[in-house]
């Protein structure tokens, strides 16, 4: 449910940005912002609400912070301005990391240690599903309706996951207080020092920039002949997410068996044929790559964020905080950031950049993860870092 609720609005405005551009006149690089926005919000507080969960508790985060996300996302609906859209997006992503940063550390303690892999890939199977389902009502909310009503339906669904998983969400059992900030400060010094995790980030930090970037710029290049897609259909092309439901659980038990280095030479290949393959002009070969490479990015994610919480000995919390500012550092910077490759040469320049950054991430992985299976990785690391 929190994985859910807390992606129901994160990307939701991806299949509207055609339409942001006609009513607010604006060009691609700003209107990318109202994406950009949230994503920066979620890298800049990550660290933050991960040290605060370490100090506080898990429960007494996740809760506060889908009701504020429920909030911030209804102000979206009343926004006068593209500024004022943005803020409340940018606040918005403010509040996500008290969910998706320490939700991550709450599996790690509660699941055994032999299955943390899989349930972390349902977890994020639910992101998944969450995902798909904010597009979709974003897309046919705004084209039946308007943008505003997107929304309120967004902003509603939130609420009543947030007060469900208020109601329902055991309290930790095996949570280790860090009774001050200073040792969790103390402890991502730690964890940036710690090769493993840094490389752990920065392929996050690519993740993200290519999935991101990819379908944003998608729906540009989908709005323009030859294919000028409606906003109901550009939200349809997002039905590809419904992959993530049954591959990311197997992803999971993918790297519990393989490694983490498997998992992510699988992801890149995929990321990297899926959109190789949308440069063909054909809409429905364009769907398919679109499925391939958000299935390498399903299998890189479970990967990534398993890797964390094997490789981390201490504050969990505080390490996948900065995983997930990281993770979604780069996920602002691929809405943003590739204006330029889609200025200098369209939707070839947005996928060349993309591959060159993916083999680049796989080229740091291969070199710092192991390919141990990751219910022996944990013993290892623990030795390792000590």
């Amino acid at each position: 449910m929190a994985g859910f609720c807390v992606f129901l609005q994160l990307y939701a405005p991806q299949p509207l940005l055609a339409l942001f551009q006609r009513d607010f006149s604006a060009a691609e690089a700003r209107i990318s912002l109202i994406v950009s926005a949230a994503t920066l919000g979620v890298a800049l507080s990550s660290p933050f609400l991960g040290m605060l969960a370490d100090a506080t508790g898990r429960k007494r985060i996740i809760v506060p912070s889908l009701f504020a996300l429920a909030l911030t996302t209804l102000a979206c609906a009343a926004a006068p301005t593209l500024n004022s859209l943005i803020l409340w997006r940018l606040l918005g992503g403010i509040c996500t990391p008290g969910v998706i940063a320490v939700t991550m550390a709450y599996i790690s303690e509660e699941a055994a240690s032999h299955s943390a892999g899989s349930v972390n890939a349902l977890y994020v199977t639910g992101t998944v599903i969450g995902g798909l389902v904010g597009r979709l009502t974003a897309a046919f909310a705004a084209d039946h309706l308007n943008w505003r009503w997107s929304f309120i339906f967004l902003g509603a669904m939130t609420l009543m996951a947030a007060i469900a998983v208020w109601i329902v969400l055991p309290r930790s059992r095996r949570f280790s207080r860090q009774k001050e900030f200073s040792q969790s400060l103390r402890a991502m010094g730690h964890h940036l020092w710690n090769m493993r995790l840094l490389a752990t980030y920065l392929c996050g930090f690519v993740i993200l920039f290519s999935h991101v970037g990819l379908f944003t710029y998608i729906n540009f290049h989908l709005a323009k002949p030859p294919f000028s897609l409606s906003t109901s259909a550009l939200g349809l092309i997002f039905l590809v997410y419904g992959l993530g439901i049954f591959i990311t659980p197997l992803s999971g038990r993918l790297v519990d068996r393989v490694g983490h280095r498997a998992g992510i030479a699988l992801g890149v290949s995929l990321l990297v044929a899926g959109a190789a393959l949308t440069l063909i002009p054909n809409l429905w070969l364009v769907i398919v790559g679109t499925a391939i490479a958000s299935s390498g990015v399903f299998v890189s994610q479970a990967t990534t964020s398993s890797h964390v919480v094997k490789v981390a000995d201490t504050a969990r919390s505080a390490a996948s905080g900065l995983y997930v500012a990281f993770y979604y550092l780069g996920g602002s910077f691929g809405a943003t950031g590739l204006a330029f490759a889609w200025g200098m040469g369209r939707w070839p320049g947005v996928v060349a950049s993309i591959v060159l950054l993916q083999l680049t991430a796989l080229a740091i992985t291969w070199r710092f993860f192991s390919n141990t299976p990751a219910r022996r990785a944990l013993d290892e690391a623990a030795l390792e870092i000590g």
